[in-house]
Formats: structure tokens, C-alpha cells, sequence
């Protein structure tokens, strides 16, 4: 069969336009390092194609963060090419020549530096603190200063497109609909809370932080808005390896150990971090309800004084079976504890006359434990042709306290409350994943999955008289449990084509079957039907002149509820505003399009994107309110969710060693649904704009001094009843690199000029209740940081994985508490399908943004003539 034929059965069988057939065509690739430090890789580097007979620029490419770069859609011809970067001189390879059916691999280019040295300064190649590929937004957190000694919150504010509030809940371009990856993999302490989970990740242990706005079929089909994937360090250096981490602040300190070695064709890691913070906060919240005409005033100011503690441990390993097979696998433990203490005031008004007062303290602890264990396999059975097979086990078990005590004038105890709640969650997966090139510049990949996840939950509730009675069952409260079984099965196929004319092509269909059994402590059933989707996916990308990209995407998503959402305990640590979850709640359905621009002009990068999306079933807190005056929050699938707006930013080097980058989102949201007030049901709709705006510098002074500062500002978020607060912030950081360069001590500093709090301001409001609160938190943070590595390294080529990926749990949506936490881990891995296109823009959904070439030992040993790619050498990254 023609390939056009193909192309245009596969196109047309997702509502694509067809294509024509086309003429095959060959690659130029290649590696630019620098001439005074061979193993240093130039990134960002201009290679431009010149055709030798007309002696215009018919092509080119940019190398990325390993120097290589892969110039597609090449005619055979004389050319010549010219390889450009600031601070170095430009280098010129004549005589190459490119033969039909042969691609060209033309070795290792070294680039000498122009720069006169000046004080000891001498101009080299700096990566980019943000980089943009066709299919994500990539933040190089390891060039973070000022979040050193943080957790993985502080990095998520700097990612363009991402607003994380004072609490830590995350949001993509005003949706909270999203799905949070460590190194591709899920966890079930993700399942809880994606903002504890956060606070859980020291941000000196994240490498990159990646954002997917368009996921492909290859990936679940959860994550409404995107996907945030955060990749934590690891070492791929031959030899044994040391790091240690030591942090000191006045809101946390942390510690962390990182090791390794690596002997031929084995590899193991073996680490730890832990880290204890000591926070603040003051929150006052006045409420109002009308009901029958009789007006409630609730008053309330509570002091608060956290102390969470949180440690992630790992243990991994890598083994090369032969040249064409791997195998790879770990361990991850985490721990959370954390507590807080809180002295409550609440005044009682009715109808503007004082009725009463009453002070508590309110004690709650959240205990968790979790592991991850993954095993994988992958078999290479030549370039762009692989079997994956993945295999994961996730649990998290999650025990949340909560003592209330009301007290007298004097402050002694009255009575007491208490609720517990024993949590479960765990799950397993299986994947297989296959890739296969089926002509020039076209890829084949189908894959499967099945999740077998289960949650468990059970909570009690207790009196006691005073403070030396015996606990007793609350006859108020109904204690029970729920027992959540889900069963997924998913497939998937995609479809890769790229074009002499620089259009990229990349489409799929993935249907995923959903079967739930969910029963409460009697053992009767909730009824909840099972549901199958088709969900199809289409990204085009096209490569214009002078480095400009134009891609327009299209994404089916679906977003299940999460153990938060679902759970059915009643949250009584504020008896005058009660939370509960819905273990009846469907899931949401969301379609994405997404259109963006992006150039490149000597040496600023700006990236323009808009975007809509409408989700059906859309779930959200709904606050209905009783005679008493108490509001009660209970997660519901409210109806309508449409959000519509453009992103910005911008990256500009205003001298080798000094950039500036910085960009600005603005979101229309538009919610309409059902809610019950009284006994009526009406349809209520809220609208409004939200948006932010970050702007951070990066300087690089002599003597291995390093400067950098942040600024930002978030909006509020809409919501169906109202507006959940924005915040502002801003940071410091300096950073000093020993002569040696095996560590670094610095100082960094949040907010430090301004009052010592950072502010949150919330609106809710009905027919029937109006709530305002302002959450005040100590936000003024001075770290000092040291890092240290110890070893005997060598260079050793980062080894190709596979992993295991589910995408596919909402959080609670950032509006209550709960649990949650990393899975940091060696090994990147690719999520369900893992396919590597033709062409460099397309980037991989590990991470890597781009296809990279094969290397032939190029950095160790450069070649010195062009010469073809054998068609059949196996192909590691």
C-alpha cells in the first residue's frame, strides 16, 4: 500500500483531511560541544543547511540539551553547514553531501569560544531556565537558586502556565482539573491531595518540571486541562556518586543523601530526604445565611501553628541484559506527619443581635505512609522500533485525626469531639507498549493497559463530657465506611507522518472501559454503572521560516474523582462550615483545543498560545446552608465548565550570562449547574477572568557566582459560588560554586522586605449565604543551602526506560485538606506508548522533548568524516 493511501485511511478514520504522497527524503545529524571541554554539550545552538549551488539556507534545526540536533526532510545534494551561538565562533563544515537512501550522521562539531577573558570571566554556553517544545513547556528547576531549600510548590509558581495558591493547590490556565506525574509514574499519595503532595517533594531534588497541555493517545485519558510531569535527578555518571543536601531556614530545614554507582552494565541509586517546616497562619472568615428570613452571622478568627514532616526514601537499579535489552526497577517509601494547632474564636449573631460565643481548640493530625514498586522491561529491536512492558504497585495508607475541644472563659476544657478516619488506597498496573517506523518518516504505535485500584475508608465519630471522660460514640454523627473498587482497561493506537514540507502529523484514538463497584458498611451497593470512551487526539505542527513553529491541537479528556471527592466522612473541625465528599460522583468529560505560535530572533524565544475547552459533568464544591447558620461543602458534578484564553511568555539573553524570561496568562471561565437552595432546584451560573503574571532574571558573575530573583503575581479562580483567592510573591537567591566544582553554598529569601505574611482572600456567596474568608500566612522565608558531591565519575550515555504512567485520578481540587506525596524515583521512562516521531519537534512524553540521533560514541571519540547511518544499529539514548 502507498504510504499516501495509508496516510490518508489513517487521517480520515479520526475526521482528518487527507494527504498527499510524498517522496522520500533523508536526515543530517549531529553533536555541537564545546571545543575547550569536548563532553560539555552546546545547547540551543543555530545549525543551519545550505544548499552549495544556489547558496540559500534550505533547512535547519537547534540542538537541545545534549547538543544534538536532527535536521529532517533533507533532498540529496552538496550543502554546506553553519553552526552559530552567542559567545562562540561560528563554525563552518563544507563538502557535505547527502546521497539518496542514505541519512548522514556528521559526527561531533566543536565550537570555539570568541570571548576575551576578562577578569577571569571567560562567555560558555548556559541553559535556558524555560524551554518550549511542540508538545510542552519545560522548567529546568535545577537552575532554580532562589527555591533552594523549598519544597516542589515553590518551583511549580515559576512554571509558565501553572498558578499554586498560599496552600499549595496547582492550577493549568485556571483549571484544577490536571494530573501530576513524578518521572511519568502516578502514585496513590497523589490520589489525596495533590498540594500536601507538593510540600512532600524538596525542591533541590527536581530536575525539570514539564507542562502538557495537549496530551496525545499515547497518555491516559485523565488530566482535563494537562499534565504536570515533575523529573527528579538522577546520575547516569560511571563510577560511584554522593550528594549531600543540607538546608537551614526559619520556616524548614532539610537533609538529603543521594548515591550511586555504576560498573558496566549495572547500575543502582540509593537515597533519602527528609524535611521538617514550622509555619503560621491566621484566618478570619465572617458567613452569612438567610433562611425563612432569619439572618445568621458567624464570626470567626483562628490561630494556627503547623509542623509538618515529610521524608521520600528510594532504592533503584538498571541492568543491561544485552546490547538491544534492558531491565530497570525501584522502591520508593515516603512518610507525611503532620500537625496542626489551632485556637478557634466564633461569635454568634442573629438577625445583628450577639447570641453567643464560644473559643475551641482544635488539634488535627494526618498520618501516611506509601510505596511504589515498579519493574520494567524494554527490548530495541532496531531505531524507532521497541517493546516496553511495565508493571507497578502503589499503595498509601492515610490516617487522619481530629480532636475539637470547646473551652470556658478560662480556657479549660468543656466537652470534646473527635472523628478518625483509617484510609486505603492502592492500585496495580500492567502495560505493554510497541513502536514500529512502517515507511520514510512515518511511526505505528498500539498499545495496553489495565488499573486495578481500590479505596478504602472508614470513620467513626466521638463525645467525651470533659476532659478526663472516656470516649463515647456520637449519637450525632453516623460512623461508617466505604469500599471503592475500580477496574480500567485501556488501547490505544497513534499515528506519526512528517512531511518534506515541515508539517508534523500526529493523531490517535485511545478507548479506555471503566466497571466500579462501590459499597458502604452494610454492604449495599451505590449502583454506579460502568462507562467506556473514545478518546481521539490530533496535533499539526509546521516549521516556517527562521525558526518559527505554528501547532494547532485537539484532546479528548476525562477526569475521574478522586479518594478526597469520594470520601464520605463528614469533616466537623469547623462546626460552622462542614465538609464531605460524594462516592456517587461521575466522572467529567472535557474537549481541548489549543493553537500556538512560537519564534525564535538572535537571542529571544517568545511563545504566544490560545485555547478553549468545554467539560460536561464538571465536579465542584456546592455550599448549601441550615437554619443554624452552618454552610456544609459537598463535592457534585455541577453541570457546565467552559474557560477560553491566551497565554504569553518570553525568553531573551541579554548577554551570555545574563537572561531575562517572563510571561502573562489571562483565562474567561464561564460554570454553569443545578444547586439545591431549600428545597428548590434552580440553575445558577458564575463568570469572570482570572490570570497572573511572573517575570524572573538569571545572572552569572564571576567567581562561580550565580543571582537570581523572581517575581510574581496570581489572580483569583473562579468558582460556580464565588472566587477562591489569588496571592503575590516574590524571591532572592544567590549561589556560590566552589573552585572545585563538586558543590555549592548559597542564601535565598521569599517576601523579605514586605510584612511577614502572605494574604488569600476568598468570596463565596447564593440567595442563601454569603462567606468570606482571608487566610493570612507567614510568608517571610530566609534559607541557607550547602551542597556537596563525592565520587569517581565518568562519562556513561543516560540509559533508555519505560515506565508505567496513570493519569487518571482528579484531585480534591484544592478546596480542603487531605493527604498526599511524591514518588520521586531514578529513570525517566515514557508513559502508555511511548512513540519516538521523525522529526526533532515532536517531543517525547518522558520528557525529552525531541528525537535524538544516534550518538556512535560521537562524544567520546569525534569523527572527523561524515559518513551514513548503518540503517540497522541499534539505537540508546
Amino acid at each position: 500500500m502507498k504510504k499516501g493511501i495509508l496516510l490518508s485511511l489513517l487521517l480520515a478514520s479520526f475526521g482528518c483531511v487527507q494527504a498527499r504522497e510524498t517522496a522520500v527524503a533523508q536526515k543530517v545529524i549531529g553533536i555541537v560541544v564545546e571545543a575547550a571541554n569536548v563532553k560539555t554539550p552546546v545547547e540551543f545552538a543555530s545549525v543551519a543547511l545550505e544548499d552549495k549551488t544556489t547558496k540559500k539556507i534550505v533547512n535547519g534545526a537547534t540542538t537541545d540539551a545534549k547538543g544534538a540536533f536532527e535536521i529532517q526532510n533533507v533532498v540529496a545534494g552538496n550543502y554546506k553547514i553553519i553552526v552559530s551561538f552567542v559567545g562562540f565562533s561560528d563554525k563552518t563544515i563544507e563538502n557535505v553531501v547527502v546521497t539518496k537512501g542514505n541519512d548522514l550522521n556528521v559526527g561531533t562539531i566543536q565550537l570555539a569560544s570568541n570571548s576575551k577573558t576578562l577578569n577571569e570571566v571567560t562567555v560558555s554556553s548556559t541553559k535556558s531556565l524555560i524551554e518550549e517544545k511542540v508538545d510542552r513547556t519545560i522548567y529546568n528547576a535545577d537552575k532554580d537558586i532562589s527555591s533552594k531549600g523549598g519544597d516542589a510548590s515553590d518551583v511549580l509558581r515559576k512554571v509558565p502556565m501553572l498558578t499554586v495558591d498560599l496552600e499549595g493547590n496547582v492550577s493549568i490556565r485556571g483549571s484544577s482539573n490536571i494530573k501530576v506525574l513524578i518521572n511519568n509514574k502516578p502514585s496513590t499519595i497523589m490520589a489525596s491531595s495533590v498540594a500536601d503532595a507538593l510540600k512532600q517533594i524538596p525542591a533541590d531534588m527536581i530536575q525539570t518540571v514539564e507542562v502538557i497541555t495537549s496530551p496525545s493517545s499515547k497518555y491516559d485519558a485523565e488530566g482535563s486541562t494537562g499534565i504536570i510531569n515533575i523529573i527528579t535527578k538522577k546520575n547516569n555518571l560511571e563510577g560511584y556518586f554522593l550528594s549531600v543536601d543540607l538546608g537551614v531556614g526559619n520556616r524548614a530545614s532539610m537533609l538529603g543523601l543521594q548515591g550511586s554507582v555504576r560498573k558496566g552494565k549495572f547500575g543502582a541509586t540509593l537515597g533519602g530526604h527528609g524535611r521538617a517546616m514550622y509555619n503560621k497562619s491566621t484566618i478570619t472568615s465572617d458567613q452569612t445565611t438567610t433562611i425563612n428570613l432569619i439572618e445568621k452571622l458567624t464570626k470567626q478568627v483562628a490561630e494556627a501553628k503547623d509542623n509538618p514532616l515529610h521524608g521520600r526514601y528510594n532504592i533503584g537499579f538498571d541492568y543491561d541484559i544485552d546490547k538491544k535489552q534492558s531491565l530497570s526497577g525501584g522502591v520508593r517509601f515516603g512518610i507525611r506527619n503532620f500537625a496542626r494547632t489551632q485556637n478557634q474564636s466564633t461569635e454568634l449573631f442573629k438577625n445583628s443581635l450577639f447570641e453567643s460565643k464560644q473559643n475551641r481548640a482544635i488539634d488535627t493530625k494526618e498520618l501516611s505512609n506509601s510505596v511504589d514498586l515498579n519493574v520494567d522491561y524494554i527490548h530495541i529491536y532496531k531505531p524507532q522500533q521497541e517493546l516496553s512492558i511495565s508493571t507497578q504497585y502503589s499503595r498509601n495508607n492515610l490516617s487522619n485525626y481530629i480532636v475539637r475541644s470547646n473551652l470556658d472563659g478560662a480556657g479549660l476544657i468543656q466537652n470534646k469531639a473527635k472523628n478518625d478516619n483509617l484510609n486505603l488506597n492502592q492500585e496495580t498496573t500492567f502495560q505493554l507498549d510497541y513502536q514500529t517506523p512502517i515507511g520514510a518518516n512515518q511511526i505505528l504505535e498500539l498499545g495496553g493497559k489495565g488499573i486495578f485500584r481500590q479505596v478504602n475508608s472508614d470513620y467513626t465519630y466521638f463525645t467525651a463530657q470533659n476532659a478526663t471522660s472516656e470516649y463515647v460514640n456520637d449519637p450525632t454523627l453516623k460512623a461508617g465506611s466505604l469500599d471503592y473498587t475500580q477496574k480500567i482497561g485501556a488501547a490505544y493506537t497513534a499515528y506519526t507522518f512528517s512531511t518534506p514540507k515541515k508539517y508534523n502529523f500526529k493523531t490517535g484514538l485511545r478507548y479506555e472501559y471503566t466497571d466500579i463497584n462501590a459499597t458502604d458498611d452494610k454492604n449495599i451497593n451505590f449502583g454506579i454503572a460502568p462507562y467506556g470512551i473514545l478518546v481521539p487526539s490530533l496535533n499539526i505542527s509546521k516549521s516556517l521560516k527562521e525558526g518559527t513553529t505554528v501547532k494547532i491541537g485537539y484532546s479528548r479528556r476525562i477526569q475521574r474523582p478522586g479518594l478526597q471527592q469520594l470520601n464520605p466522612n463528614t469533616n466537623t473541625a469547623n462546626v460552622q462550615s462542614i465538609s464531605i465528599g460524594n462516592p456517587k460522583l461521575s466522572p467529567e468529560f472535557t474537549n481541548n483545543i489549543e493553537l500556538g505560535l512560537s519564534t525564535r530572533f538572535k537571542q529571544t524565544f517568545i511563545n504566544i498560545a490560545f485555547f478553549g475547552n468545554e467539560t460536561s459533568d464538571a465536579i465542584s464544591q456546592l455550599r448549601t446552608a441550615d437554619s443554624f447558620g452552618v454552610i456544609t461543602a459537598k463535592f457534585e458534578n455541577i453541570g457546565k465548565q467552559r474557560n477560553a484564553g491566551f497565554n504569553f511568555f518570553g525568553n531573551v539573553y541579554l548577554t551570555p550570562k545574563w537572561t531575562v524570561n517572563g510571561g502573562f496568562d489571562v483565562t474567561y471561565n464561564y460554570l454553569e449547574g443545578q444547586i439545591l437552595e431549600g428545597n428548590v432546584s434552580k440553575t445558577v451560573s458564575n463568570d469572570g477572568f482570572s490570570g497572573g503574571g511572573r517575570l524572573m532574571t538569571n545572572m552569572t558573575l564571576k567567581n562561580g557566582w550565580t543571582v537570581q530573583g523572581f517575581g510574581g503575581m496570581f489572580g483569583a479562580r473562579v468558582q460556580l459560588q464565588g472566587r477562591m483567592g489569588g496571592m503575590m510573591m516574590y524571591s532572592l537567591g544567590m549561589k556560590k560554586d566552589f573552585k572545585n566544582k563538586k558543590g555549592s553554598f548559597g542564601i535565598s529569601g521569599e517576601n523579605f522586605l514586605t510584612n511577614a505574611t502572605g494574604i488569600m482572600r476568598s468570596e463565596l456567596k447564593s440567595t442563601t449565604l454569603t462567606q468570606t474568608s482571608v487566610t493570612n500566612v507567614y510568608n517571610r522565608g530566609i534559607r541557607l543551602n550547602l551542597t556537596y558531591k563525592f565520587g569517581k565519575m565518568g562519562f556513561e550515555p543516560p540509559k533508555k526506560t519505560r515506565s508505567v504512567k496513570n493519569d487518571d485520578i482528579k484531585d480534591g481540587g484544592g478546596e480542603g485538606g487531605g493527604e498526599g506525596g511524591g514518588a520521586p524515583q531514578g529513570g525517566q521512562g515514557r508513559p502508555n506508548g511511548g512513540g519516538m516521531p521523525p522529526q526533532g519537534g515532536q517531543g517525547k512524553p518522558n520528557g525529552a522533548g525531541k528525537s535524538q540521533p544516534n550518538k556512535s560514541n560521537s562524544v567520546e571519540k569525534p569523527q572527523q568524516d561524515a559518513k551514513p547511518l548503518p540503517k540497522e544499529t541499534p539505537k540508546k539514548e
